[in-house]
């Protein structure tokens, strides 16, 4: 834990005078110690106390930042005995909110990027045309990417937009619904469905996992204020990184 501490506060860069809150600094100094190894899986955190004195911040500071952390995953807190690295990194998304990936990886601080596997347009597929409620062979625009957050690969993602409402798929730098909303078409509602699945070789090895690994297949249709599809995305969710928790309620009926 010493040596930790030593390592955070060799590599501390906490700036009071920078827009950044400092809970949000001291969340990716300890995320790029994690990635650079300084800080190993299951190893203890110096306590709240000691990195508040060596880094010279409040304990409140440390404790939000830590709170931070534990919710992303990257830490666990176990009563009695502290607060540790985790054995592995998880995200928790829940399926009761219509967002992008750009934005979920930056609510929790972390870095999105992507891998531009293939862009292309094209007649609809079947199965497109049946999910967009597209007439037989109209024309789509197709963009195939390896999701990444802090450089780590998280999902892989097949999104098909009507041509009509995208027409060039290069205009997608890096969120998809950024580019749709600088269009105005941002979609108001979307249904997905999710099951478990196993990553052949080809998968696996984008997603650096094991052949074989458990993951997520979700497909998701997206729905514009007016009721018209405008996105068809089949992903690949890393078993080992991702919880989706949905919230429920009792019925009235049941009540």
């Amino acid at each position: 834990m010493a040596v930790a501490l030593a390592e955070l506060r060799k590599r501390s860069s906490l700036d009071e005078a920078s827009p950044t809150p400092l809970y949000l600094q001291l969340q990716h100094l300890i995320r790029e110690a994690v990635r650079a190894g300084t800080l190993a899986a299951g190893e203890a955190l110096p306590s709240e106390r000691d990195l508040a004195s060596e880094l010279g911040i409040s304990r409140v500071t440390v404790r939000k930042a830590i709170a931070g952390l534990v919710e992303q995953g990257l830490l666990v807190q176990r009563w009695g005995s502290g607060t540790f690295i985790a054995s592995e990194r998880r995200v928790e998304q829940p399926l009761s909110r219509l967002s992008s990936f750009t934005d979920d990886m930056r609510a929790r601080g972390m870095k999105p990027s992507a891998m531009i596997l293939q862009r292309a347009t094209g007649p609809a597929a079947p199965n497109e045309s049946m999910a967009l409620n597209l007439s037989p062979g109209e024309p789509v625009s197709r963009i195939h990417r390896l999701r990444l957050a802090d450089d780590v690969p998280m999902a892989i993602e097949n999104a098909v937009v009507p041509q009509r409402f995208l027409p060039d798929p290069q205009l997608v730098d890096g969120s998809l619904y950024a580019a749709l909303g600088a269009r105005g078409l941002m979609p108001a509602r979307a249904l997905q469905r999710l099951h478990a699945v196993l990553l052949d070789k080809d998968q696996a090895r984008l997603l650096k996992v094991p052949s074989g690994s458990p993951a997520l297949y979700i497909e998701r249709r997206s729905f514009l204020a007016t009721g018209e599809a405008i996105e068809f995305t089949s992903s690949y969710y890393r078993g080992d990184a991702y919880d989706f928790v949905a919230e429920l309620t009792l019925s009235h009926t049941a009540r």
